[in-house]
Protein backbone atom coordinates (compact mmCIF):
# COMPACT_ATOMS: atom_id res chain seq x y z
CA UNK A 1 0.00 0.00 0.00
CA UNK A 2 3.08 2.02 0.60
CA UNK A 3 3.76 1.72 -2.73
CA UNK A 4 0.22 2.64 -4.10
CA UNK A 5 0.12 5.35 -1.83
CA UNK A 6 3.52 7.12 -2.92
CA UNK A 7 2.58 6.76 -6.72
CA UNK A 8 -1.09 8.71 -6.29
CA UNK A 9 1.27 11.19 -4.46
CA UNK A 10 3.18 11.90 -7.28
CA UNK A 11 0.57 11.76 -9.67
CA UNK A 12 -1.23 14.48 -7.50
CA UNK A 13 1.92 16.74 -8.22
CA UNK A 14 2.35 16.28 -11.82
CA UNK A 15 -1.14 17.31 -12.33
CA UNK A 16 -0.56 20.67 -10.44
CA UNK A 17 2.84 21.16 -11.85
CA UNK A 18 3.37 24.53 -13.25
CA UNK A 19 3.66 24.79 -17.08
CA UNK A 20 7.03 26.31 -16.44
CA UNK A 21 10.31 24.57 -17.44
CA UNK A 22 11.90 26.32 -14.27
CA UNK A 23 9.37 26.29 -11.54
CA UNK A 24 5.99 27.29 -10.11
CA UNK A 25 6.49 30.09 -7.61
CA UNK A 26 5.64 33.42 -8.00
CA UNK A 27 6.08 36.53 -6.09
CA UNK A 28 4.16 39.17 -7.66
CA UNK A 29 5.48 42.49 -5.67
CA UNK A 30 2.61 44.97 -5.21
CA UNK A 31 2.32 48.24 -2.74
CA UNK A 32 -0.99 49.01 -2.60
CA UNK A 33 -2.44 44.48 -1.78
CA UNK A 34 -6.07 46.18 -2.24
CA UNK A 35 -5.64 46.96 -5.70
CA UNK A 36 -4.68 43.79 -7.04
CA UNK A 37 -8.91 42.74 -7.98
CA UNK A 38 -8.18 45.15 -10.93
CA UNK A 39 -5.73 42.41 -12.48
CA UNK A 40 -8.05 39.43 -11.15
CA UNK A 41 -8.19 37.91 -15.19
CA UNK A 42 -4.32 38.01 -15.25
CA UNK A 43 -4.67 36.19 -12.03
CA UNK A 44 -6.72 33.49 -12.86
CA UNK A 45 -4.75 33.18 -16.16
CA UNK A 46 -1.68 32.06 -14.03
CA UNK A 47 -3.48 29.94 -11.94
CA UNK A 48 -4.27 28.26 -14.51
CA UNK A 49 -1.48 27.86 -16.24
CA UNK A 50 -0.45 26.19 -12.33
CA UNK A 51 1.74 29.06 -10.46
CA UNK A 52 2.00 29.45 -7.18
CA UNK A 53 1.13 33.11 -6.38
CA UNK A 54 2.21 35.23 -3.21
CA UNK A 55 1.47 38.91 -3.40
CA UNK A 56 3.56 41.18 -1.15
CA UNK A 57 4.13 45.01 -0.34
CA UNK A 58 7.71 45.95 -1.06
CA UNK A 59 6.88 47.55 2.93
CA UNK A 60 6.86 44.17 4.41
CA UNK A 61 10.07 43.72 6.54
CA UNK A 62 9.92 40.45 6.07
CA UNK A 63 10.05 40.54 2.28
CA UNK A 64 13.00 38.27 0.95
CA UNK A 65 13.83 36.88 -2.64
CA UNK A 66 16.46 34.87 -1.24
CA UNK A 67 16.45 31.52 1.08
CA UNK A 68 19.49 30.32 2.53
CA UNK A 69 21.70 31.64 -0.75
CA UNK A 70 18.98 30.18 -2.94
CA UNK A 71 16.03 31.62 -4.93
CA UNK A 72 12.79 31.75 -2.96
CA UNK A 73 10.85 32.23 -5.56
CA UNK A 74 11.48 31.26 -9.41
CA UNK A 75 9.47 34.18 -11.06
CA UNK A 76 8.69 37.95 -10.15
CA UNK A 77 6.51 40.16 -11.05
CA UNK A 78 6.89 44.05 -10.01
CA UNK A 79 4.36 46.61 -10.51
CA UNK A 80 5.41 50.51 -9.96
CA UNK A 81 5.54 51.36 -6.41
CA UNK A 82 3.90 55.22 -5.71
CA UNK A 83 6.75 55.51 -3.02
CA UNK A 84 10.48 56.54 -4.14
CA UNK A 85 11.59 52.63 -4.10
CA UNK A 86 11.06 48.60 -4.06
CA UNK A 87 12.65 48.53 -0.25
CA UNK A 88 15.45 46.82 0.60
CA UNK A 89 14.75 43.30 -0.38
CA UNK A 90 14.52 44.87 -4.28
CA UNK A 91 17.47 46.53 -4.49
CA UNK A 92 19.02 46.97 -8.02
CA UNK A 93 21.71 43.93 -6.69
CA UNK A 94 19.85 41.47 -5.40
CA UNK A 95 17.29 41.82 -8.75
CA UNK A 96 20.51 41.18 -10.86
CA UNK A 97 21.76 38.49 -7.97
CA UNK A 98 18.19 36.95 -8.71
CA UNK A 99 18.58 36.63 -12.50
CA UNK A 100 22.34 35.55 -11.95
CA UNK A 101 20.30 32.14 -10.25
CA UNK A 102 18.14 31.69 -12.87
CA UNK A 103 15.01 33.44 -12.29
CA UNK A 104 12.81 35.11 -14.32
CA UNK A 105 11.47 39.06 -13.55
CA UNK A 106 8.38 40.65 -15.14
CA UNK A 107 8.74 44.76 -14.41
CA UNK A 108 6.02 47.09 -15.05
CA UNK A 109 6.06 50.82 -15.13
CA UNK A 110 3.23 53.42 -15.63
CA UNK A 111 3.12 57.27 -16.37
CA UNK A 112 0.59 57.98 -13.11
CA UNK A 113 3.91 56.64 -11.26
CA UNK A 114 7.19 58.33 -11.48
CA UNK A 115 9.76 55.37 -11.95
CA UNK A 116 12.09 55.12 -8.75
CA UNK A 117 15.67 55.67 -9.50
CA UNK A 118 16.42 52.36 -8.06
CA UNK A 119 14.42 50.92 -10.74
CA UNK A 120 16.02 53.51 -13.90
CA UNK A 121 19.49 52.38 -12.43
CA UNK A 122 18.68 48.64 -13.07
CA UNK A 123 17.44 49.37 -16.13
CA UNK A 124 20.54 51.45 -17.01
CA UNK A 125 22.36 47.98 -16.19
CA UNK A 126 20.81 46.31 -18.92
CA UNK A 127 21.09 48.72 -21.48
CA UNK A 128 17.60 49.72 -21.35
CA UNK A 129 16.82 53.49 -21.11
CA UNK A 130 14.01 55.23 -19.69
CA UNK A 131 13.01 59.06 -20.28
CA UNK A 132 14.61 61.80 -18.00
CA UNK A 133 11.44 63.24 -17.32
CA UNK A 134 9.54 60.65 -15.48
CA UNK A 135 6.32 62.36 -16.31
CA UNK A 136 6.78 61.27 -19.83
CA UNK A 137 4.36 58.94 -21.70
CA UNK A 138 3.89 58.26 -25.41
CA UNK A 139 1.75 59.46 -27.62
CA UNK A 140 0.31 58.98 -31.11
CA UNK A 141 -2.28 60.92 -32.84
CA UNK A 142 -2.89 58.55 -35.64
CA UNK A 143 -3.19 55.61 -33.99
CA UNK A 144 -5.35 56.07 -30.27
CA UNK A 145 -8.39 55.18 -29.37
CA UNK A 146 -11.15 56.94 -30.29
CA UNK A 147 -13.28 55.74 -27.23
CA UNK A 148 -11.55 56.20 -24.29
CA UNK A 149 -8.58 59.20 -25.44
CA UNK A 150 -10.33 61.13 -28.06
CA UNK A 151 -8.71 63.84 -26.57
CA UNK A 152 -5.39 63.24 -25.11
CA UNK A 153 -4.85 60.32 -27.32
CA UNK A 154 -2.46 58.48 -24.80
CA UNK A 155 -4.01 54.90 -25.28
CA UNK A 156 -2.32 53.83 -28.29
CA UNK A 157 -3.45 51.38 -30.66
CA UNK A 158 -0.81 48.62 -31.86
CA UNK A 159 -0.88 45.82 -34.40
CA UNK A 160 0.30 42.27 -32.93
CA UNK A 161 4.10 42.44 -33.38
CA UNK A 162 5.74 40.52 -36.09
CA UNK A 163 9.02 38.46 -36.36
CA UNK A 164 12.00 40.81 -35.84
CA UNK A 165 13.74 38.66 -39.01
CA UNK A 166 13.48 35.73 -40.61
CA UNK A 167 15.91 33.67 -38.51
CA UNK A 168 13.74 34.76 -35.39
CA UNK A 169 10.39 32.84 -34.24
CA UNK A 170 7.69 35.07 -33.35
CA UNK A 171 6.19 33.92 -29.69
CA UNK A 172 3.67 36.89 -29.45
CA UNK A 173 1.54 36.62 -32.56
CA UNK A 174 -2.29 37.41 -31.49
CA UNK A 175 -5.38 38.00 -33.51
CA UNK A 176 -6.43 41.77 -33.20
CA UNK A 177 -5.38 44.64 -31.73
CA UNK A 178 -3.44 45.16 -28.65
CA UNK A 179 -4.48 49.08 -26.35
CA UNK A 180 -1.88 50.62 -24.45
CA UNK A 181 -3.05 52.97 -22.30
CA UNK A 182 -0.01 55.85 -20.91
CA UNK A 183 2.70 53.81 -21.37
CA UNK A 184 6.17 54.87 -20.68
CA UNK A 185 8.59 54.42 -23.81
CA UNK A 186 12.18 52.49 -23.62
CA UNK A 187 15.01 52.89 -25.76
CA UNK A 188 17.36 50.24 -25.87
CA UNK A 189 21.02 50.24 -26.54
CA UNK A 190 22.83 48.76 -29.24
CA UNK A 191 26.11 47.71 -27.21
CA UNK A 192 24.52 44.19 -26.32
CA UNK A 193 22.58 41.12 -28.32
CA UNK A 194 20.20 40.25 -25.78
CA UNK A 195 18.00 43.17 -26.39
CA UNK A 196 15.13 42.91 -28.06
CA UNK A 197 11.63 44.74 -28.46
CA UNK A 198 8.45 43.01 -28.31
CA UNK A 199 6.29 45.48 -29.22
CA UNK A 200 7.15 48.55 -30.45
CA UNK A 201 5.46 52.06 -30.91
CA UNK A 202 3.58 53.06 -34.36
CA UNK A 203 6.03 55.30 -36.87
CA UNK A 204 3.67 58.57 -35.66
CA UNK A 205 4.62 57.70 -31.98
CA UNK A 206 6.21 60.21 -29.86
CA UNK A 207 7.37 60.75 -26.16
CA UNK A 208 5.56 63.37 -24.75
CA UNK A 209 5.07 65.02 -21.14
CA UNK A 210 1.58 66.33 -20.73
CA UNK A 211 2.26 68.66 -18.21
CA UNK A 212 4.84 70.95 -20.49
CA UNK A 213 2.42 73.36 -21.79
CA UNK A 214 4.08 73.78 -25.48
CA UNK A 215 2.16 72.91 -28.48
CA UNK A 216 5.59 71.49 -30.18
CA UNK A 217 7.72 68.99 -28.55
CA UNK A 218 11.14 69.72 -29.83
CA UNK A 219 13.70 67.18 -28.70
CA UNK A 220 11.58 64.07 -27.44
CA UNK A 221 13.00 61.19 -25.95
CA UNK A 222 12.83 58.77 -28.86
CA UNK A 223 10.16 59.34 -31.82
CA UNK A 224 8.78 56.29 -33.80
CA UNK A 225 10.07 52.43 -33.75
CA UNK A 226 12.53 53.71 -31.58
CA UNK A 227 10.13 53.56 -28.94
CA UNK A 228 9.49 50.11 -27.24
CA UNK A 229 6.58 49.52 -25.25
CA UNK A 230 7.20 45.92 -24.21
CA UNK A 231 11.19 44.88 -23.96
CA UNK A 232 12.84 41.55 -23.33
CA UNK A 233 16.39 40.80 -22.15
CA UNK A 234 17.67 37.33 -21.91
CA UNK A 235 21.29 36.90 -20.03
CA UNK A 236 23.55 34.31 -20.56
CA UNK A 237 21.94 32.00 -18.25
CA UNK A 238 18.83 32.62 -20.31
CA UNK A 239 17.00 34.11 -17.59
CA UNK A 240 14.21 36.68 -18.45
CA UNK A 241 13.91 40.25 -17.89
CA UNK A 242 10.92 41.81 -19.55
CA UNK A 243 9.67 45.06 -19.27
CA UNK A 244 5.93 46.23 -20.25
CA UNK A 245 5.54 50.20 -19.98
CA UNK A 246 2.16 50.01 -19.52
CA UNK A 247 0.68 48.36 -16.20
CA UNK A 248 -2.86 49.02 -17.58
CA UNK A 249 -2.76 46.74 -20.21
CA UNK A 250 -2.76 44.52 -17.66
CA UNK A 251 -6.08 45.33 -16.14
CA UNK A 252 -9.64 43.42 -16.56
CA UNK A 253 -10.60 46.56 -18.08
CA UNK A 254 -8.53 46.63 -21.20
CA UNK A 255 -8.57 42.60 -21.63
CA UNK A 256 -11.48 42.49 -23.75
CA UNK A 257 -12.29 46.76 -23.83
CA UNK A 258 -13.96 47.81 -27.11
CA UNK A 259 -12.14 50.24 -28.94
CA UNK A 260 -11.98 52.42 -32.03
CA UNK A 261 -9.18 53.42 -34.37
CA UNK A 262 -9.27 56.58 -36.12
CA UNK A 263 -11.30 56.18 -39.00
CA UNK A 264 -12.88 53.08 -38.18
CA UNK A 265 -16.43 52.66 -38.57
CA UNK A 266 -17.08 49.86 -35.93
CA UNK A 267 -15.14 48.85 -32.05
CA UNK A 268 -13.32 46.02 -31.88
CA UNK A 269 -12.24 44.03 -28.56
CA UNK A 270 -8.76 44.13 -28.08
CA UNK A 271 -6.51 41.24 -27.64
CA UNK A 272 -4.90 41.91 -24.38
CA UNK A 273 -5.40 39.26 -22.42
CA UNK A 274 -4.23 37.01 -25.08
CA UNK A 275 -1.24 39.34 -25.55
CA UNK A 276 -0.44 38.92 -22.11
CA UNK A 277 -0.84 35.54 -21.72
CA UNK A 278 1.94 35.57 -24.41
CA UNK A 279 4.37 37.83 -22.40
CA UNK A 280 3.75 35.79 -19.54
CA UNK A 281 4.35 32.79 -20.99
CA UNK A 282 7.70 33.83 -22.51
CA UNK A 283 9.17 35.37 -19.51
CA UNK A 284 8.36 32.55 -17.11
CA UNK A 285 9.96 30.13 -19.51
CA UNK A 286 6.80 28.00 -20.80
CA UNK A 287 7.79 29.18 -24.29
CA UNK A 288 11.24 29.61 -26.64
CA UNK A 289 13.11 27.02 -24.27
CA UNK A 290 15.54 24.78 -25.78
CA UNK A 291 16.73 21.29 -24.76
CA UNK A 292 20.17 19.40 -25.93
CA UNK A 293 19.74 15.80 -25.83
CA UNK A 294 22.54 13.52 -27.36
CA UNK A 295 25.57 14.90 -29.06
CA UNK A 296 28.30 12.31 -31.18
CA UNK A 297 31.19 12.46 -33.32
CA UNK A 298 32.15 9.72 -34.08
CA UNK A 299 34.48 8.42 -37.53
CA UNK A 300 32.60 7.65 -40.60
CA UNK A 301 32.28 4.24 -41.53
CA UNK A 302 35.16 2.42 -43.48
CA UNK A 303 38.06 4.74 -41.95
CA UNK A 304 40.17 3.22 -39.71
CA UNK A 305 41.18 5.61 -36.40
CA UNK A 306 43.28 4.49 -32.81
CA UNK A 307 39.83 4.17 -31.26
CA UNK A 308 38.48 1.45 -33.54
CA UNK A 309 37.19 -1.40 -32.20
CA UNK A 310 38.58 -4.74 -33.08
CA UNK A 311 34.96 -5.73 -34.87
CA UNK A 312 35.64 -2.44 -37.25
CA UNK A 313 32.41 0.00 -35.50
CA UNK A 314 33.17 3.23 -34.61
CA UNK A 315 33.45 4.56 -31.28
CA UNK A 316 31.16 7.20 -30.80
CA UNK A 317 32.75 10.77 -28.94
CA UNK A 318 36.54 9.20 -29.11
CA UNK A 319 39.18 11.38 -27.31
CA UNK A 320 41.63 11.55 -30.24
CA UNK A 321 41.56 11.60 -33.86
CA UNK A 322 43.94 11.51 -36.22
CA UNK A 323 44.39 14.59 -39.22
CA UNK A 324 42.69 14.35 -42.65
CA UNK A 325 39.99 11.68 -41.33
CA UNK A 326 36.35 12.25 -42.50
CA UNK A 327 34.18 12.53 -39.18
CA UNK A 328 30.66 13.41 -38.53
CA UNK A 329 28.88 15.51 -35.82
CA UNK A 330 25.24 14.95 -34.76
CA UNK A 331 23.58 16.41 -31.63
CA UNK A 332 19.33 16.51 -30.68
CA UNK A 333 17.68 19.53 -30.33
CA UNK A 334 14.39 19.89 -28.34
CA UNK A 335 11.93 22.67 -27.94
CA UNK A 336 10.03 23.20 -25.02
CA UNK A 337 6.18 24.48 -25.66
CA UNK A 338 4.06 24.66 -22.45
CA UNK A 339 3.38 21.39 -21.15
CA UNK A 340 6.07 19.08 -23.53
CA UNK A 341 8.96 18.79 -25.36
CA UNK A 342 8.23 18.79 -29.04
CA UNK A 343 10.76 18.75 -32.62
CA UNK A 344 12.72 21.83 -32.75
CA UNK A 345 12.33 23.53 -35.95
CA UNK A 346 14.79 26.26 -36.59
CA UNK A 347 12.94 29.61 -38.37
CA UNK A 348 16.20 29.00 -41.66
CA UNK A 349 16.94 25.56 -42.69
CA UNK A 350 20.92 26.84 -42.36
CA UNK A 351 19.92 28.40 -38.61
CA UNK A 352 22.10 25.95 -36.64
CA UNK A 353 26.04 25.73 -36.99
CA UNK A 354 28.82 23.47 -35.91
CA UNK A 355 32.30 25.48 -35.21
CA UNK A 356 35.53 22.58 -35.00
CA UNK A 357 38.13 25.42 -33.61
CA UNK A 358 41.04 25.24 -31.77
CA UNK A 359 41.74 29.37 -31.30
CA UNK A 360 39.36 30.06 -34.18
CA UNK A 361 37.54 27.91 -36.04
CA UNK A 362 39.03 26.18 -38.84
CA UNK A 363 35.64 24.62 -39.99
CA UNK A 364 32.08 26.64 -39.31
CA UNK A 365 29.30 24.17 -41.03
CA UNK A 366 25.59 24.42 -41.05
CA UNK A 367 23.93 21.35 -39.10
CA UNK A 368 21.37 19.96 -41.80
CA UNK A 369 18.18 18.31 -39.98
CA UNK A 370 18.64 14.41 -40.85
CA UNK A 371 15.93 13.21 -38.62
CA UNK A 372 13.07 13.56 -35.85
CA UNK A 373 12.03 11.52 -32.76
CA UNK A 374 8.63 11.95 -31.08
CA UNK A 375 10.62 14.90 -29.26
CA UNK A 376 13.73 16.01 -30.52
CA UNK A 377 15.29 16.90 -33.77
CA UNK A 378 18.54 15.35 -35.06
CA UNK A 379 20.87 17.72 -36.71
CA UNK A 380 24.36 16.61 -38.19
CA UNK A 381 27.07 16.80 -40.66
CA UNK A 382 29.94 15.23 -42.05
CA UNK A 383 33.60 17.00 -42.45
CA UNK A 384 37.22 16.16 -43.04
CA UNK A 385 39.58 17.09 -40.08
CA UNK A 386 42.00 19.60 -41.29
CA UNK A 387 45.63 19.02 -41.88
CA UNK A 388 46.44 20.55 -38.46
CA UNK A 389 47.58 18.95 -35.09
CA UNK A 390 46.49 20.25 -31.42
CA UNK A 391 43.23 20.53 -28.79
CA UNK A 392 40.32 21.07 -31.07
CA UNK A 393 36.70 22.17 -30.04
CA UNK A 394 33.17 21.00 -31.86
CA UNK A 395 31.38 23.48 -30.50
CA UNK A 396 27.39 24.29 -30.83
CA UNK A 397 27.01 28.34 -29.83
CA UNK A 398 23.47 28.83 -30.99
CA UNK A 399 22.13 32.06 -30.01
CA UNK A 400 18.44 33.75 -31.51
CA UNK A 401 16.51 36.51 -29.63
CA UNK A 402 13.66 34.99 -27.62
CA UNK A 403 15.18 31.51 -27.65
CA UNK A 404 17.37 30.33 -24.61
CA UNK A 405 21.02 29.74 -25.47
CA UNK A 406 22.78 26.15 -26.94
CA UNK A 407 26.50 26.30 -26.49
CA UNK A 408 27.74 22.66 -26.23
CA UNK A 409 31.42 22.50 -26.53
CA UNK A 410 33.33 18.71 -27.08
CA UNK A 411 37.04 18.87 -26.78
CA UNK A 412 39.09 16.52 -28.51
CA UNK A 413 42.87 15.72 -29.62
CA UNK A 414 44.46 15.63 -33.04
CA UNK A 415 47.22 13.73 -33.66
CA UNK A 416 49.61 13.58 -37.01
CA UNK A 417 49.98 9.98 -38.93
CA UNK A 418 51.57 7.46 -37.02
CA UNK A 419 55.06 6.06 -38.57
CA UNK A 420 53.18 2.83 -39.95
CA UNK A 421 50.34 4.83 -41.55
CA UNK A 422 51.49 7.10 -44.06
CA UNK A 423 51.34 5.74 -47.98
CA UNK A 424 53.86 3.63 -49.39
CA UNK A 425 56.25 5.31 -51.79
CA UNK A 426 54.35 2.88 -54.61
CA UNK A 427 51.15 4.04 -53.64
CA UNK A 428 52.04 7.84 -54.98
CA UNK A 429 52.32 8.21 -58.67
CA UNK A 430 54.72 11.22 -58.44
CA UNK A 431 57.51 9.07 -56.49
CA UNK A 432 57.83 6.62 -59.59
CA UNK A 433 60.49 8.33 -61.02
CA UNK A 434 62.55 8.24 -58.29
CA UNK A 435 61.69 4.64 -57.65
CA UNK A 436 62.67 3.46 -61.00
CA UNK A 437 66.09 5.91 -60.99
CA UNK A 438 66.86 3.89 -57.70
CA UNK A 439 65.90 0.52 -59.31
CA UNK A 440 68.10 1.70 -62.62
CA UNK A 441 70.89 2.32 -60.56
CA UNK A 442 70.82 -1.66 -58.54
CA UNK A 443 70.26 -2.65 -62.10
CA UNK A 444 73.51 -1.06 -63.55
CA UNK A 445 75.41 -1.48 -60.65
CA UNK A 446 74.77 -5.09 -60.41
CA UNK A 447 75.59 -5.21 -64.42
CA UNK A 448 78.89 -3.81 -63.62
CA UNK A 449 79.57 -6.14 -60.63
CA UNK A 450 78.65 -9.63 -62.73
CA UNK A 451 80.80 -8.01 -66.11
CA UNK A 452 83.66 -6.82 -63.52
CA UNK A 453 83.89 -10.78 -62.52
CA UNK A 454 83.41 -12.61 -65.36
CA UNK A 455 85.25 -10.95 -67.91
CA UNK A 456 88.96 -12.45 -68.98
CA UNK A 457 91.96 -10.72 -67.77
CA UNK A 458 94.97 -10.47 -70.65
CA UNK A 459 97.63 -13.09 -69.95
CA UNK A 460 101.70 -11.69 -70.32
CA UNK A 461 104.26 -13.47 -71.40
CA UNK A 462 106.94 -14.74 -68.76
CA UNK A 463 110.50 -14.57 -69.22
CA UNK A 464 112.59 -17.40 -68.28
CA UNK A 465 115.46 -17.06 -66.70
CA UNK A 466 118.10 -19.74 -66.23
Amino acid sequence: MRWLFSFLVLALLGAVQALSSSGSRLLVVLEELAEKDKYSEFWDDLRGRGYTLSFESPKNDKLSIFKHGERAYDHLILFPPKTKGLGPALTPKLLLEFLKKDGNVLLTLSADHPTPSAIVSLLLELDIHLPSDRNTLVVDHFNYDTVSAGEKHDVLLVPAPKALRADVKNYFEVDGTIAVPRAVGQGLGNATPHLAPILRAGSSAYSYNPKDEAEIVEDPFAVGEQLSLVSAMQARNSARFTVVGSTEMLQNEWFDAKVGAVGGKEQTTTANRAFAAKVSEWTFKETGVLKVGRLQHYLNEGKKNVNESAVGVPEHNPGIYRIKTDVSFTIELSEYTSTHLSPFTPPATDDVQLEFSMLSPFHRLSLTPLAQTANSTIFGTSFVLPDQHGIFNFRVNYKRPFLTSVDEKRQVTVRHFAHDEWPRSWNISAAWVWVGGIWVTVAGWVAFVALWLYSEGVEKGVKKTQ
